[in-house]
């Protein structure tokens, strides 16, 4: 486990995706694909760290990254800040 945790957010050109990239392993092996808070709720640990944020209609854990999608009326600016805090507490 790290000490530290670095996080860098990407929003795609068309407003629809964000990825997170991370300088930790958030999984091994396969991609997790939720799309749900439900499905989420019933996923790997860092799913479920994540289900609690409001706004995210779409996960993808894949390594390092993160790829999510939102409500529309959900910014971004709010669940970047809610991701980077629940990643902190989980890891950290």
């Amino acid at each position: 486990m790290s000490e530290y945790i670095e996080i860098e957010t990407e929003i795609s050109d068309d407003d629809s995706t964000l990825t997170v990239y991370t300088n930790l392993r958030l999984n091994d092996g396969e991609a997790e694909i939720y799309h749900s808070s439900e499905a989420m709720e019933e996923g790997s640990p860092v799913a479920q760290a994540l289900a609690v944020i409001q706004g995210i209609t779409y996960l993808q854990i894949k390594g390092s990254d993160l790829t999510v999608q939102r409500e529309p009326d959900s910014p971004w600016y709010a669940i970047i800040s809610d991701i980077s805090a629940a990643l902190k507490d989980f890891f950290l």
